[in-house]
């Protein structure tokens, strides 16, 4: 694990209880002997990059205003939109370059959507008007896919209330470590956790975590754990 020992947690948003959520993320960081760092503004979260370990995003902020978007989040965008500044972006770069980590949990797949290299970065990106979940409930059953990487190793099959997201945008190579089908939709496996390397740096996202609950899943919980290792050593 780098030196720094310490954590920026962007927080925040929409429709979720972020901070309980990062209550959670900031527990297991704290396992890990990392100091969460816990911002609810994009810009000042990222620019504070320097120097840290690891970038969690626990947090549903974008435009508003792209290509899908409901009229329901539409009409929030001057109060709630958000696009990080052309410091921020390069902040994050500079944070992948020199080998910093990036955890995006469950929304962050949703986050800046005018900024392309955000969706490189995470591996893949929600797109309105194709991406798509169903309504939180009944528990699903997430299966480990047979792909050999630490974050699921030994980890079986398990179950958890949460939301399946559906046909993101992925970029090409991905290998899911977890699968879930989505509570009365089609027998489509849809991926739910990767691990990869971009820009000098390792990333996982993991799209469980809706609530708290997410995290009390002894095999969820563990993988959280085992990602935030995997993201801040290499």
């Amino acid at each position: 694990m780098r030196t720094t020992a310490r954590a920026v947690v962007l927080s925040g948003g929409l429709t979720h209880d972020f901070p309980a959520t990062t209550a959670c993320l900031v527990e297991l960081l704290a396992e890990r002997r990392l100091t969460a760092e816990v911002h609810t503004d994009v810009d000042t979260a990222l620019r504070a990059l320097p120097g840290a370990a690891l970038l969690v995003v626990n947090a549903l902020r974008w435009t508003m205003t792209g290509p899908g978007t409901p009229d329901r989040y539409r009409r929030l965008a001057g109060a709630e939109g958000a696009s990080p500044s052309p410091g921020a972006r390069a902040a994050l770069a500079a944070h992948l370059a020199a080998g910093g980590g990036v955890l995006g949990m469950h929304t962050a797949a949703i986050c800046f959507d005018d900024w392309p290299e955000w969706g490189r970065t995470l591996g893949g990106s929600w797109v309105w008007g194709r991406s798509h979940h169903p309504p939180l409930g009944p528990a699903v059953a997430v299966r480990p896919t047979p792909a050999a990487h630490e974050l699921v190793a030994g980890i079986g099959p398990f179950t958890v209330v949460d939301e399946v997201y559906g046909d993101l945008e992925r970029v090409p190579g991905l290998v899911p470590l977890l699968t879930a089908r989505q509570p009365g939709g089609p027998d489509t496996e849809h991926p739910l956790l990767w691990a990869r390397e971009h820009g000098g740096g390792r990333v996982v996202y993991d799209a469980l975590g809706h609530h708290p609950a997410s995290y009390e899943v002894p095999e969820h919980r563990e993988i959280v754990r085992r990602a935030i290792r995997w993201t801040t050593t290499g």
